[in-house]
């Protein structure tokens, strides 16, 4: 996890401190500068859930706060907010698809990191594995609105519990950086 996390760093730090020239004939030129100290100011493990449940005065401690104290410091106010969002939690003992009900599915979310199965199947969700990573192809929000709206069986709420958007608008490529040519 820790060779994951300096990979992104140093591709985050890359991009960011990228500059070009206004000569379009000369080649790019990439400096990066790891001097200095770096701070946390921002973290989305799992897309939206930060956005969603973490209330608007708590976003700078929660995007602060080191994930293995996330769960202790904001699930009672995950859960508030779930409860308060998704009918689909409207009455005592209600469960999502996993079986979870509202203060085990908080505490899950609540520690916002994304999971990654180094020996199984890397996916949001596909109907039997859950949370083991992330490929580009899967739709992870559709995967979040379900867990949140659609019930123990992804049947109720059903306006509620799909984006509508099916597919990338390009395709991925097979070889790195495997992210979708530019328009």
């Amino acid at each position: 996890m820790k060779n994951i996390k300096l990979i992104l760093l140093s591709i985050f730090s890359t991009v960011a401190l990228t500059s070009c020239s206004d000569d379009n004939d000369s080649p790019a030129m990439m400096q990066t500068d790891f001097s200095g100290t770096f701070v946390q100011a921002d973290q989305m493990g799992r897309p939206a859930i930060n956005t969603v449940f973490v209330n608007s005065d708590k976003k700078d401690m929660f995007n602060t706060t080191v994930p293995s104290e996330q769960g202790a410091s904001f699930q009672a106010m995950f859960e508030t907010n779930l409860k308060a969002l998704s009918p689909a939690y409207a009455n005592m003992g209600d469960e999502n698809a996993l079986g979870l009900d509202a203060a085990a599915f908080t505490g899950v979310l609540a520690t916002d990191v994304l999971t990654v199965s180094l020996d199984g199947t890397t996916t949001f969700y596909d109907g039997t594995n859950v949370l083991t990573g992330r490929a580009l192809a899967d739709d992870v929000i559709t995967v979040e609105l379900l867990l949140i709206f659609g019930g123990e069986d992804f049947s109720e709420n059903p306006s509620l519990s799909d984006d509508n958007v099916s597919a990338n608008d390009k395709p991925f490529l097979t070889s790195f950086p495997y992210l979708a040519s530019p328009w």
